[in-house]
């Protein structure tokens, strides 16, 4: 193919995206008052760019967002919430370090647009205590068994533990690691998160 065949094609490529993109933006209302439906209000910044307003409630907070329809739910609460503790890992949904509670279940923030959490309670690792309130049970155990070393996938296995609590789930060390088995550490620290677990289920019951 000619230099001025692959300038034909590109061209003709970005006129199809542009027309797709401007079809895709007239079929979504501005406003879903004016459908009498509920949902994130679609519309276009300036440069014509599709923008969606979320209203996300984190840490019994709300956050109104603007945000690109395809925005996680992990980039939403990172780069729009300003909630770094939750950490992105390997986008695909099998390292388990962007895990976060919805309605008080796990779930890979990584997976989910933020579209699809309005209306939902997100908990991320800053909400499990208030100000002024010691440490969560879970997060003292990883303190006092050492269950990190990097501690990069930390949030996500404090987070994805106390779930695993409350499942019902941490009975034995061999169930432990059966339910953890999503969350990845790299440095290897199984061992002890499985003895933090074990540790902070027995503080939960109380």
């Amino acid at each position: 193919m000619s230099s001025g065949d692959a300038d034909t094609v590109a061209v003709t490529r970005r006129d199809f995206l542009r027309s797709a993109a401007a079809s895709s933006a007239a079929a979504w209302p501005v406003s879903a008052a004016s459908t009498g439906t509920s949902g994130p209000v679609r519309a276009s910044d300036p440069a014509g760019n599709l923008r969606a307003t979320v209203a996300l409630r984190i840490n019994e907070q709300d956050h109104v967002l603007s945000v690109d329809p395809r925005t996680t739910l992990l980039d939403a609460i990172r780069d729009h919430a300003g909630l770094t503790g939750t950490k992105k890992g390997c986008g695909h949904g099998q390292c388990g370090a962007c895990t976060v509670h919805m309605d008080g279940l796990r779930v890979l923030s990584c997976l989910m647009f933020a579209t699809m959490a309005e209306g939902r309670q997100i908990t991320t690792i800053e909400g499990l205590c208030h100000p002024g309130e010691t440490v969560h049970p879970m997060q003292q155990s990883f303190i006092d068994c050492d269950a990190f070393q990097c501690g990069y996938c930390t949030p996500g296995q404090i987070m994805s533990a106390i779930a695993c609590v409350r499942e019902g789930h941490a009975s034995s060390d061999e169930q432990i690691r059966e339910y953890m088995s999503g969350n990845l550490c790299r440095c290897a620290a199984y061992p002890n998160i499985v003895a933090a677990i074990r540790q902070a289920a027995r503080d939960m019951e109380r």
